[in-house]
């Protein structure tokens, strides 16, 4: 006997007929002679009609009383799946995150799962249940009601995979697998067979929607196999492993893109050395994530320095940015908005030398303009005007010849 996680998303439960269908696809893992757990989303749009509703009262509500109205969209999923599951004569129980052991970290909207206590759900599991785990959400440790930030029921369900030591976690979605890029905007893209963890995690950073960045973080770490499959077809998805045999002739994987991307730059930063890590440890313990940086000395005693945010959180690094300028030591901040990031990953890139090059000569040649660039081993991201993003994406993704399988492209020297 084995044990499975199977995680189904939003628009995989978003009425009671797609529910139904999804006590259909659990019951046929439990009739193979597994164990399951299940992790589900809210219903479709239930998340964003309860952000409107608390939009209509106030436009700054409070994090903590956000967590408690969001966790409800859950609650009701598991309730109704577990319903289904049980009239059609099996055996379930519906758990909200805290009741299945999640805690988290004291941070409300975005918290971090700390740790698992497993043994009530081992103990429902051994009792021939089917349990069924509101994702998104745990409890921090004085017992406050926290989420994990959207998209934080694909990490609910490969934390849980990971503390049950389960076979493997069955990522169910409105999609059939992991594309080359969005194939709602992208002609051209496909089905990848498989990828490695790393650029599954690098494309998930960088704006391909199809799992959560922090989910592919506990697979890797616990090398938990991981699969991503339609909701709705019977067909193969798209393995995610340590190392993936499969599409070894592509360099570059993947097209990922974002929007709503800003640039921050801070003037007249004094001490380099250390303005450096006070800037960036103060933007941290704010909890806003950094991303592209960029560096720059006026004089011999004054840098300044450009890094990229969401949208979402610039207000909150203003006023972070603000409240501690003294200390800091800078003469101003601006920003621009209108920006998006556009990357290509692949870990071909590695002894491929010149894809950098291939890239910004596809983009040059097109007339976009690149404002920001950022490198790894496998990944190099562009930040751009936010009008030209899809563009850009189709650009790439077309110089690759990701669109069929063929031979590795003839890279610039």
């Amino acid at each position: 006997m084995s044990l499975i996680v199977q995680k189904f998303g939003g628009t995989s439960v978003g009425s009671v007929e797609k529910i139904q269908h999804v006590a259909t696809r659990v019951i046929q893992e439990v009739n193979k002679g597994n164990q399951v757990v299940v992790v589900v989303s809210a219903m479709g749009k239930t998340t964003d009609e309860l952000i409107r509703l608390a939009a209509g009262i106030t436009d700054k509500p409070n994090k903590r009383d956000m967590d408690m109205l969001l966790t409800t969209g859950e609650q009701m999923t598991i309730s109704l799946l577990s319903m289904a599951l049980q009239t059609k004569g099996y055996s379930s129980v519906s758990m909200t995150g805290w009741q299945a052991g999640i805690q988290t970290e004291a941070v409300h909207s975005k918290a971090r799962i700390t740790r698992i206590e497993t043994a009530r759900m081992k103990e429902e599991l051994n009792r021939g249940k089917i349990v069924v785990v509101a994702g998104f959400q745990g409890m921090d440790s004085n017992h406050e009601i926290t989420t994990l930030g959207r998209g934080g029921s694909d990490t609910t369900a490969v934390a849980l995979a990971a503390a049950l030591k389960a076979s493997r976690c069955d990522i169910y979605t409105d999609v059939d697998g992991v594309y080359t890029s969005d194939p709602r905007y992208i002609k051209g893209s496909r089905k990848l067979e498989g990828i490695s963890y790393d650029e599954m995690l690098e494309l998930a950073n960088l704006g391909a929607g199809v799992l959560h960045p922090r989910a592919v973080e506990f697979a890797k770490n616990n090398s938990i196999p991981l699969t991503v499959r339609s909701s709705m077809e019977e067909t193969e998805g798209t393995l995610i492993e340590e190392v993936s045999n499969l599409e070894e002739n592509l360099v570059v994987r993947g097209v990922a893109f974002e929007g709503e991307i800003v640039r921050v730059t801070i003037y007249g930063l004094q001490n380099e050395f250390t303005g450096l890590a006070a800037i960036f440890s103060t933007l941290a313990d704010n909890h806003i994530n950094v991303d592209i940086i960029i560096q720059s000395r006026t004089d011999i005693n004054s840098t300044n320095l450009s890094f990229s945010i969401k949208e979402a959180e610039l207000e909150d690094a203003l006023a972070v940015l603000s409240q501690h300028k003294e200390e800091l030591g800078f003469t101003r901040v601006e920003h621009e908005t209108g920006l998006a990031k556009v990357s290509i990953v692949g870990s071909g890139m590695v002894s491929n030398p010149g894809v950098a090059a291939q890239m910004f000569q596809a983009l040059s040649q097109n007339s976009i303009a690149i404002k920001m660039v950022s490198t790894s081993e496998i990944k190099v991201s562009t930040v751009v005007n936010m009008e030209d993003m899809l563009k850009a994406a189709q650009i790439i993704h077309d110089s690759f010849s990701l669109e069929a399988l063929q031979p590795k492209p003839q890279l610039a020297k």
